[in-house]
């Protein structure tokens, strides 16, 4: 049953359906034991119908809730009720990343660093305790009024890790956004996570995905075989190099974490560029 505003997912009060995605709804809910406001992540019942699929995710629900970083969107609980597998999070105020991209286009270079920034030291944070997030994309990066960034969805990402690219409504590893090691069943790595960023700013920079194709296979392929569109020329040449760090195909010619990943686009985003080469 499609879940509607009013219904009750254990303590928690279903409010506004803030999104819909491949895996599942996103809601504005309201926590009636502590009474403070929440974002409860409610699995499509394709999902918890899988149970190999549902024991992947409360692992990854558990790991997640250890995570504690003013650029991730925390995780406070998880439950199953009537069917229902649902993750509750941090109620994020501001929009994605993808919105803003749509919305806006291209973004400046030094804005565009920042936000880079701000994600890939979330994503060290996670490194650091172990946790890759596998599906780093515009859509996972929200951006809050005063222009901070948390990123979010950590834990569906690994759930979906066994599931195929062409799986009905899959978006575990969205290809636009994956490393080729990814692409080429490997596992992911940190350095993972530092690709799929560099994909993103380029896409910031340029306001369209570096890699297309007619499918998910087919953009899949791109990412393992073809070199990316070039930046715009008003791109500083630091910023420019940071990014095509990122997408080398080798995984050990890129930032190995976020945490390196981070002090560099931090740098440049001070528009230090004799710092992001120390």
């Amino acid at each position: 049953m499609r879940p509607s505003a009013g219904d009750v997912l254990g303590r928690y009060e279903l409010v506004d359906r803030v999104a819909v995605g491949g895996m599942g709804e996103v809601w504005a809910a309201r926590d009636e034991v502590l009474g403070r406001e929440v974002a409860v992540k409610i699995l499509k019942e394709e999902f918890t119908g899988d149970p190999g699929f549902l024991e992947r995710f409360r692992a990854e629900a558990r790991h997640s809730a250890g995570l504690s970083h003013p650029n991730i969107a925390g995780v406070y609980d998880y439950g199953e009720v009537e069917g229902s597998a649902y993750l509750v999070m941090e109620l994020v105020p501001g929009a994605p990343l993808s919105d803003l991209i749509a919305r806006e286009g291209p973004m400046d270079p030094l804005r565009a660093v920042r936000v880079m920034a701000q994600a890939a030291s979330g994503l060290g944070a996670a490194h650091a305790a172990g946790v890759v997030h596998r599906d780093v994309k515009p859509g996972n990066l929200l951006i809050t009024p005063d222009g901070d960034v948390k990123v979010t969805d950590f834990g569906i990402a690994r759930a979906g890790d066994q599931a195929p690219l062409t799986r009905t409504g899959q978006v575990m590893g969205t290809a636009q956004y994956l490393a080729p090691e990814q692409a080429m069943g490997r596992p992911a790595l940190p350095a993972s996570d530092v690709y799929a960023l560099g994909v993103v700013a380029h896409e910031m920079l340029t306001g369209e995905r570096p890699f297309t194709g007619d499918s998910q296979v087919a953009v899949a392929m791109a990412q393992v075989n073809d070199a990316p569109p070039p930046l715009p020329d008003h791109v500083p040449d630091g910023v420019r190099e940071l990014v095509e760090v990122c997408l080398r195909k080798d995984p050990a010619r890129r930032p190995a974490d976020g945490s390196q990943l981070a002090a560099v686009a931090a740098a440049l985003g001070r528009g230090d560029e004799a710092g992001a080469h120390r």
